[in-house]
């Protein structure tokens, strides 16, 4: 279930994001400087796009310099990954601890799995699936595996922002950075960008359970992924936005690592001691259910087996008084 609700948020926010600059792109990307006046792009232009293209201006003007609005857009995105970075480690906190919880049932999980594919009928395969969720509710365990999707929610104004700012700025369009034009895509700053994400990914592996660490390398490649697509399908620009997250990012998992992780092992370790796992299944209790349910079916094979030999029985007494019938009535015809 965490699994797939973490695939779902993730692929969710790849279809908004891609959608928003898709259609950007849609219209003539790069030489467009007519800005949205009308609809929901003029909403959005007016509340989000101006804002952020002003800031970047000013912060450019204050800067100065053939690089100005490059350092505008890194150091906008730097401070605003900086104020989402204690949302961010608080949601890697809840993440984090409920891992470790989950490692404490998993033996019951994985009993309830085994027993699942042994059983021969859908009654008690939904009987022995049941239990599972009482394993979480008895364990205050939750199914979305503490993950949040706050942080990049809030990621999604800045997204739109900057790549508004670029394209319907004259000025920040035709800027560069490193001789990079901020207005168009560039593959130096994509590949770096999505390097970080991938160290990001490799770190964060290493304090996953190595039982579960083959479920997680899929989702893991989906953060890259979604970052060297977007980069490439966008400006320069959004791109740097990446690669400042990339950056702050990178940090955040060497928090989580080395001061966040071992906090969450001591905790664990002590909850454990003082409340230990409640043992919602055993092997005896499953076994007991897959028993019965062989009993039942045993039962009702016999059953009708019965209901068949009887039903033999009166159709052998039937045959028998017909042919007794049938000679007496051949005698009177003789007599």
């Amino acid at each position: 279930m965490n699994k797939k609700f973490v695939k779902y948020i993730s692929v969710l926010s790849l279809v908004v994001v891609l959608s928003l600059v898709i259609t950007g792109c849609a219209q003539q990307t790069g030489a467009n400087l007519h800005a949205p006046t009308s609809g929901p792009y003029g909403v959005i232009y007016k509340w989000i796009g101006t804002p952020f293209q002003n800031l970047i201006l000013a912060t450019a003007k204050a800067i100065g310099g053939t690089n100005a609005y490059a350092w505008g857009i890194i150091i906008i995105s730097f401070v605003v990954r900086l104020v989402l970075l204690p949302l961010s480690l608080n949601q890697q906190y809840k993440s984090t601890a409920q891992q470790e919880k989950m490692r404490a049932v998993q033996p019951q999980l994985k009993l309830i799995q085994e027993k699942q594919k042994e059983a021969k009928d859908p009654a008690t395969q939904q009987k022995i699936s049941s239990l599972m969720m009482e394993v979480y509710k008895k364990n205050d365990l939750s199914l979305t595996g503490g993950l949040g999707c706050l942080p990049l929610l809030l990621q999604m104004p800045v997204l739109i922002g900057i790549y508004q700012a670029v394209q319907y700025s004259k000025e920040i369009g035709a800027a560069t950075f490193l001789s990079i034009p901020l207005g168009k895509s560039s593959m130096v700053i994509t590949i770096i960008a999505t390097l970080f994400y991938v160290v990001q990914g490799y770190m964060s592996l290493q304090i996953v359970p190595k039982e579960q660490r083959k479920q997680m390398q899929t989702m893991l490649l989906m953060s890259p992924m979604m970052t060297f697509f977007i980069s490439m399908i966008s400006s320069a620009a959004l791109a740097l936005y990446f690669l400042v997250g990339g950056i702050i990012i990178v940090i955040q998992q060497l928090i989580t690592n080395y001061i966040i992780m071992p906090k969450i092992k001591r905790e664990a370790d002590e909850r454990l001691k003082n409340n230990p796992v409640t043992v919602v299944v055993t092997e005896e209790s499953l076994n007991k259910i897959l028993g019965s349910a062989t009993t039942a079916a045993s039962s009702n094979k016999s059953s009708s087996a019965a209901t068949v030999d009887d039903g033999d029985e009166d159709s052998h007494e039937l045959h028998k008084s017909i042919r007794e019938l049938n000679k007496g009535k051949q005698n009177r015809s003789k007599k």
